[in-house]
Parts: C-alpha cells; sequence; structure tokens
C-alpha cells in the first residue's frame, strides 16, 4: 500500500508552502489585513495558480479533489494571517451544494459566486438545533409558485457579508430528517434579516439570521422536498474532513515547528530547553499524534473522492483531529511559556481557534456517539 501523494498532489503542496511561507507568515504581526491587503493577495493567489481550487475545470477551476482540499486546508492551516473562514483569497470553499446545481439554478447562483461577485453562506444551525438537526424549528410552505419560509438562524459564518444563502428548512416536519428540504434564498429578500452578532473566542463573528415570512420562488428548491439532509451531509462530511481534520494538521505541523525552533534557542540553567527530557516528551508525543492523524484524514479524504460512503470515517477524523491540534497547541503554548500568551506569537490564536473545532460541525461529544453506534451495529 502506497502512502505517498501523488507528484502532482506533492508538487501542489509544495506551491502552497513557498505561498504560506512567503506571503502569509509574513503578514501575522499587522493582525487583520484590510481590504486592499487581501486584495492584493488574491491577485498574488490567481497568478500562482492558487484560485478557485476545488472548482471544476470546466468551470474555470483547478478541479482538486478531496485530497488535493486536505493539503491545501492543512498548508492553509500553518499561519494565522488569514483566518481560515475567509475565503475570499483563494475562492476555494464554494461546496458540493452550490458546485452540484444546474441549468437555471447554476447561473443564477453558482456563477456569481465563481465570479467573485457573491459570497454564499450555509445556514443549518439554530438555537435548539446544532447536534440535533430533527430539532429545527425554520420552515418553509409551499404558496403556488412560491415557499413561504419562517424561523431563526444562529452562527451563520459570513452572513453579515453573504449574498445568498443555502438555507435547511422543514418541508414537512412530520417525516422528521426526510421532510428537511434545502433552498437558495438571496440575503437581500424581504424578510431577511441579520439580527445579532456573535463575537467569539476565535475572532469571527457568525450571526444570528431571522426569516420572516421570507417568500421566494418554487425553484429556488435545490433538488426534491425531502433531500435537505442529505446535501447537509455533503457539506457537514466533506467539512469534518477538511475543513476541521486536514486544519488541524496544519495547525499541529506549525506549532511543531515553533516548538523545535524555541526550544533550540532558549536555554534555562545553562541549557536548551531541547536538553530537558519534558520539552523532549512534548515534541515526540506532537510529532507521533501528528503523523497518526495525517494518516486518518489523508485516507478520509481519498475515499470522498472515491465517492465512498466515509460518515465513518470522517467522524474518527474530525475528533482525532481536532483534538491531537489543540494538544499541539496547547504544547507549544506551555514550551513559549509567558511569550506563547501574548498576540506577540500566532500560538494563542491557533490555541484559540483549534479550541473551536472540537465543538464546530459535531461536537467531539456527538463524533464518538455516532461512532459508537456505527460499531455497535458492525459488530452485531
Amino acid at each position: 500500500m502506497d502512502f505517498d501523494l501523488p507528484e502532482d498532489l506533492q508538487l501542489f503542496q509544495t506551491l502552497m508552502r513557498r505561498f504560506v511561507d512567503r506571503e502569509l507568515i509574513p503578514l501575522e504581526p499587522r493582525g487583520e489585513l484590510d481590504a486592499a491587503t487581501l486584495d492584493m493577495l488574491r491577485e498574488k493567489a490567481k497568478a500562482a495558480g492558487l484560485w478557485m481550487l476545488d472548482v471544476p475545470v470546466e468551470l474555470g477551476g483547478q478541479g482538486l479533489g478531496p485530497l488535493g482540499m486536505s493539503i491545501f486546508w492543512e498548508e492553509l492551516s500553518r499561519t494565522v494571517a488569514i483566518s481560515p473562514r475567509d475565503t475570499r483569497v483563494f475562492r476555494s470553499l464554494v461546496g458540493p451544494v452550490l458546485l452540484g446545481l444546474k441549468g437555471e439554478q447554476k447561473e443564477r447562483f453558482l456563477m456569481p459566486v465563481l465570479r467573485g461577485d457573491w459570497t454564499p453562506c450555509f445556514a443549518i444551525t439554530e438555537a435548539d438545533a446544532g447536534s440535533d438537526p430533527a430539532a429545527m424549528r425554520t420552515v418553509a410552505v409551499r404558496d403556488g409558485d412560491h415557499y413561504v419560509i419562517n424561523g431563526v438562524k444562529r452562527f451563520i459564518t459570513d452572513a453579515r457579508h453573504a449574498d445568498v444563502a443555502q438555507l435547511i428548512a422543514y418541508t414537512d416536519k412530520a417525516k422528521g430528517l426526510r421532510g428537511l428540504s434545502c433552498f437558495l434564498v438571496e440575503m437581500r429578500t424581504p424578510g431577511v434579516s441579520v439580527t445579532a452578532d456573535y463575537d467569539t473566542m476565535m475572532g469571527d463573528r457568525p450571526c444570528e439570521v431571522t426569516f420572516d415570512n421570507v417568500r421566494i420562488p418554487a425553484t429556488n428548491l435545490v433538488g426534491a422536498e425531502g433531500d435537505g439532509m442529505a446535501l447537509a451531509q455533503q457539506w457537514i462530511t466533506e467539512g469534518r474532513i477538511l475543513r476541521h481534520g486536514a486544519r488541524s494538521l496544519g495547525v499541529a505541523e506549525r506549532c511543531l515547528e515553533l516548538g523545535i525552533s524555541y526550544s533550540r534557542q532558549r536555554k534555562t540553567f545553562g541549557a536548551p530547553l531541547a536538553t530537558r527530557q519534558a520539552i523532549q516528551f512534548m515534541i515526540a508525543d506532537t510529532y507521533a499524534e501528528l503523523q497518526q492523524a495525517r494518516l486518518l484524514v489523508r485516507d478520509a479524504a481519498l475515499d470522498l473522492e472515491r465517492g465512498r460512503d466515509v460518515r465513518l470515517k470522517s467522524w474518527i477524523a474530525k475528533s482525532q483531529a481536532t483534538e491531537m491540534g489543540f494538544r499541539a497547541a496547547d504544547r507549544c503554548m506551555q514550551m513559549h511559556g509567558g511569550m506563547g500568551l501574548t498576540t506577540e506569537m500566532p500560538i494563542e490564536r491557533m490555541w484559540r481557534e483549534q479550541r473551536s473545532f472540537i465543538i464546530t460541525e459535531g461536537a467531539a461529544e456527538v463524533m464518538r456517539a455516532s461512532i459508537s453506534k456505527k460499531v455497535y451495529d458492525l459488530y452485531e
């Protein structure tokens, strides 16, 4: 069994790492980047061939599959210069729902996103429906050639700046999860309003979005009624492997690099930290755990690329990689002592961001419950 990346992805990884090292990491001391700097970085990314990476070639993208995108997220997450939640520089988070659109929906909703004219958001989470989507209250009622939507979504990333929401709502509550449907809702539609922002420890500001008698054409339904949960699962499963699993690898890799460099330079009681067994064990554990998690993430990404059912592998990769990444960040912070707590270093930002991964898109406890249920089924 060959665990090496294909040659083309090895070259892509080198290109991505060079871009991160040369263009992004030097900007970390500046904090949040202004629009002009982000525009400049976007042009550099385009020139380097790092634009619309997950978009099919026939639509003007690079056509990277999940394994290639796992490399992208891993390398990008070695820096805190730009938030991984901000895709403006690379336009690389279009997602399976929008990429699956066809015909008139493709022209109306996908193409403006690919041109960079529109920003999408994904609206599924609610106050009482995070880990339990069946508890969702948002409803879409058919009214002739339209649907009327009422409900409130919470913790929606990019909602304040979004032009279109991929909204999950009930069209038939009696059917449970099979009664959920997916709709494309333009954020300028009357009745759509961003009613709250949440400042988080990660530095981003997800929003609460209210849908008050929002009337949309029936043609905005994606697929058929009842397809919503399946479409949402595509987004969530991909996210658990890539936006959480692979990003955790990048955080751990950078923390390992920082820890090794600092422990070689910093002396205590006349000897480098690197000679202390406590530090050596931190480095050893981080490296070993990173290698293990990388195999889990890439295996899941490759199976996703092959079209296999990867729910179990996504739960394992997400839970193991995110917790590994947090341990790596925590050890790195401990190695750096007081400096690790300051904004002079990227460590505290990585620590905060990584802690969120253990909760978002499937809390660790939910992942373990799902794994356990599946394992019991496998051993019947």
